[in-house]
């Protein structure tokens, strides 16, 4: 018998004789203490049962959430791809394909807090701070539009902010609810006389993206059109190393917007020669009343103009649909207004 076959024997034998040993006790480990408890004790309330002291406010949940959230939920929690959408879906839940976010669905936003303590950066799991987290969660329910910019969410208002659709669930009773579905003695085949399609892949929002088709029809959407003024201004040559860093400020608009050749409206309107153009003049884009009204007050996206709006979009134009907080650092301004003005038509 070979050396690895007396030691396979030998272990085998001394388990069998340690058996009834470890059938009362394993002898394994020790028992837990306090602190390790708490540190696996997570969970939070509705109520905000749970929650740790910590403060945070929208605009550093918005640095937050560009650095370790937007790469899945979006610059504005959109959603990328079919990762999860985190804002929007207004009045959708009653259509054929809501749209389930934290302000359109989730009843708590105590689910978000503890979600994202809990689980999230995806790969990262609870490297958050706890201020970072109320930070994160603040810039959640701006994107929603339930916070002004200058919010700032802690242990101590937490249980202020009701979510829309806290109403709109129900205790769970499907135990004497629906026990007459129930059967002893389930059908395991042919069950049913025919089978039909009650729901579509599209819908369901599986299925791939798939580039349109040069022949493929554009969408007969109702456009307003307005005149476009154009200004016979000089353009002062751009400095290069300023257009280079606003090429960059421009990755927090991509969600939403395209700038240069072959740009497209998405979300957003293209922003190719944007800079010194009329408000609302992108052929194929339906604007938001808001924009429209200021439209029809002559509004031109001059570089001051753009500046204002760039800074605090939702103070600028009140009931814009634009998600975004806002350019805090004035150099980010100058350098993403340069780098429009690069991209004239």
């Amino acid at each position: 018998m070979s050396k690895y076959l007396k030691a396979t024997a030998t272990a085998v034998s001394l388990s069998l004789i340690a058996a009834p040993g470890f059938a009362e006790k394993l002898g394994l480990g020790r028992a837990a203490l306090p602190e390790e408890i708490a540190a696996w004790d997570l969970d939070v309330s509705p109520d905000g049962t749970g929650l740790p002291v910590g403060s945070g406010d929208v605009l550093t949940g918005e640095e937050l959430f560009s650095d370790s959230c937007a790469a899945c939920h979006g610059e504005f929690a959109e959603g990328v791809g079919n990762w999860p959408k985190l804002a929007g879906g207004d009045d959708t839940l009653a259509d054929k394909d809501p749209v389930k976010t934290v302000g359109s669905y989730w009843p708590y936003l105590s689910t978000t807090w503890d979600y994202v303590n809990r689980s999230m950066p995806f790969g990262a799991a609870q490297t958050l701070e706890t201020d970072e987290v109320y930070a994160i969660v603040a810039y959640i329910l701006y994107s929603n539009d339930l916070v002004d910019e200058d919010f700032v969410l802690s242990n101590e208002n937490f249980s202020d902010i009701v979510l829309p659709n806290a109403d709109g669930f129900i205790v769970d009773n499907r135990l004497e609810a629906e026990s007459h579905f129930w059967n002893a003695e389930p059908c395991m085949e042919n069950c049913k006389d025919s089978v039909e399609i009650t729901m579509r892949a599209m819908v369901l929002d599986v299925t791939p993206e798939e580039e349109a088709s040069a022949a493929e029809p554009e969408a007969t959407e109702e456009v307003v059109e307005v005149a476009v003024v154009v200004e016979e201004t000089a353009v002062a040559a751009l400095d290069a190393e300023l257009v280079a860093a606003g090429e960059k400020v421009f990755k927090k608009c991509k969600a939403c917007h395209q700038i240069g050749e072959g740009a497209k409206n998405k979300t957003g309107p293209l922003l190719t020669g944007i800079v010194g153009k009329a408000a609302g003049s992108i052929e194929g884009f339906k604007y938001s009343k808001a924009l429209m009204a200021m439209t029809e007050d002559g509004l031109v996206w001059d570089e001051d103009n753009l500046s204002a709006f760039l800074a605090k979009p939702k103070a600028f134009m009140k009931g814009t649909k634009m998600g975004f907080a806002g350019l805090k650092k004035d150099e980010d301004l100058s350098a993403i207004i340069a780098y429009l003005a690069s991209n004239g038509e």
